[in-house]
């Protein structure tokens, strides 16, 4: 019988804590780990993501904080993390726990205004979770100090040094106190997370789970053979088939057209990638999780740190890099014991390098034919008939309504310059628009109505015309007569190179 989280040694208020998020068996990591931390051991702790690791650091560094609240400024524990999303999610993780002994709790990442952290931190901040860059960038504005800082906490070491963090780590860990407890997560515990251990660390206890074949293979793990034409049908049939799918993309833009695609095709979609804002990004993961969309699109920028319950379905649109990629993106489903698929679309032109991960990863070498009611069969959602049928009511829903039902995913795959979703570009109203004209406009205005957008849907007299610009004479109004003059004619007759527009701004 495995021990409780009493046994392990966790103080009654935490025990509670966790109780009423129905939380009463130590995953193993934490099994392994909470005993150390609570006695203030520095250790090292290696596991396969979704394995309960945040809860592992949290329990001991909630339970170890003892005293009078932080002075302003001056946080006790600080918790390292390589992304924006994954840096929010152990902040409201470790929260539930603080909130139980008074203690407050702060992220600090990127993308996101300073404002609101520097009055955190002015109240006082027990508990800092941060990423590298802005927690160094608030310690040159002078707003915190590292010097009573008792616990440090790097998660994902190995995604740090993938994406260059590791200088800025090693800085920040040399202002804090000598010391102070070090603990360190990683899925590897090699080359640069070796350097890091050996030298800010104390003798550490080291931990590890390693991820075989069986831990992989908690996902029902399947490679399709498929046209390239029919990848994106593909992949909306494998969410309609099994719920709450992420979709991982190679690029950027083909992140946002795949989010598109899957709007056609009544499958609700949002997605979300390094070129989104912080509050794009946070939007669009919140209603993954409320479930106003049904598919997270996304790149590798949310392979690690982003755990959604209840992810029944992980789609490689594009093969990953190599196994690691594989292992980190397939872990958003099926954790924490939950059952779960990974489907990965193999074209023809990418059948030999997937077949060299297929190695890489150590499991069969095998590619078949899309299955949908394999995929249901695991899940346990039925026949291949209810997936027909679901399908079919997604399709009338298309026709009925034609893109209704996809407006909110729309809005969600909205970039700064324009609809991701192949809709006109937001902008503010401008001076003119249904109002009077433009200020700094003169001239008066023409009375026939512009154009309407293509894609819009708007009426054409709801985009009322400009006003002229300097220059544009009666002439121009004239049947005939171009809409907008020459730019670089001149009175005689030849040709001069317009200089700075003047007598109006855009």
């Amino acid at each position: 019988m495995p021990p409780s989280f009493a046994d392990l040694g966790v103080p009654s208020d935490l025990v509670s804590a966790l109780e009423r998020r129905s939380i009463t068996t130590p995953f193993p990591i934490q099994a392994m780990t909470v005993p150390d931390a609570l006695a203030g051991r520095d250790l090292c702790g290696k596991a396969p993501t979704g394995s309960g690791k945040t809860l592992a650091f949290g329990i001991g560094a909630v339970a170890r904080l003892a005293g009078k609240p932080s002075r302003p400024g001056h946080p006790r524990v600080l918790v390292l993390t390589p992304t924006r999303e994954l840096c929010a999610q152990v902040a409201s993780e470790i929260e539930t726990l603080a909130a139980a002994r008074g203690l407050r709790v702060a992220s600090f990442y990127g993308g996101v205004g300073y404002g609101p952290q520097l009055k955190s931190l002015a109240r006082g901040v027990d508990v800092a979770v941060a990423c590298p860059g802005r927690i160094t960038d608030l310690i040159e504005r002078r707003s915190i100090h590292l010097g009573n800082v008792e616990i440090v906490v790097i998660d994902e070491a190995d995604r740090m040094a993938d994406m260059g963090f590791l200088p800025d780590v090693r800085r920040l860990l040399d202002k804090t106190p000598d010391s102070r407890q070090t603990v360190l997560f990683s899925a590897t515990l090699d080359g640069d997370i070796d350097v890091l251990v050996r030298r800010y660390q104390n003798k550490p206890v080291r931990h590890e789970i390693e991820a075989t074949e069986e831990s992989i293979s908690l996902a029902h793990h399947v490679f399709w053979r498929v046209a390239a034409g029919d990848r994106v049908g593909t992949a909306a049939d494998v969410v309609t088939a099994s719920g709450p799918t992420i979709i991982f993309c190679r690029t950027k833009h083909a992140t946002d057209r795949m989010a598109r695609q899957l709007d056609t095709r009544g499958v609700r979609a949002a997605a979300i990638h390094g070129d989104r804002s912080q509050k794009q990004r946070e939007r669009a993961l919140a209603s993954f999780m409320r479930g106003d969309v049904d598919a997270l699109v996304a790149t590798d920028v949310a392979a690690r740190g982003i755990h959604v319950d209840g992810v029944t379905a992980v789609v490689h649109f594009d093969p990953p890099a190599d196994a690691k990629d594989y292992v980190h993106r397939s872990g958003r489903t099926a954790r924490a014991g939950a059952s779960g698929v990974v489907v990965s679309l193999v074209t023809p032109d990418k059948a030999g390098a997937v077949r060299k991960l297929q190695r890489d990863l150590g499991v069969p070498t095998v590619t078949g034919a899309p299955d949908l009611a394999a995929l249901a069969a695991v899940l346990g959602e039925g026949s291949v008939e209810t997936v027909r049928r679901t399908r079919a009511e997604r399709d009338a829903r298309v026709r009925r309504h034609g893109f209704e039902n996809t407006d909110r995913s729309r809005r969600l795959n909205r970039s700064g310059s324009g609809s991701a979703s192949g809709g006109t570009p937001h902008r503010k109203k401008r001076p003119g628009d249904g109002g009077p004209k433009r200020t700094g406009w003169s001239g008066p205005t023409t009375s026939s109505p512009r154009r309407p957008d293509r894609d819009s849907g708007w009426p054409a007299d709801a985009k009322p015309s400009r006003g002229r610009r300097p220059g544009e004479g009666a002439a121009a109004s004239k049947p005939g007569a171009p809409s907008r003059p020459n730019r670089h004619l001149k009175a005689g007759g030849g040709t001069k190179k317009r200089g700075p527009k003047q007598g109006y701004s855009r």
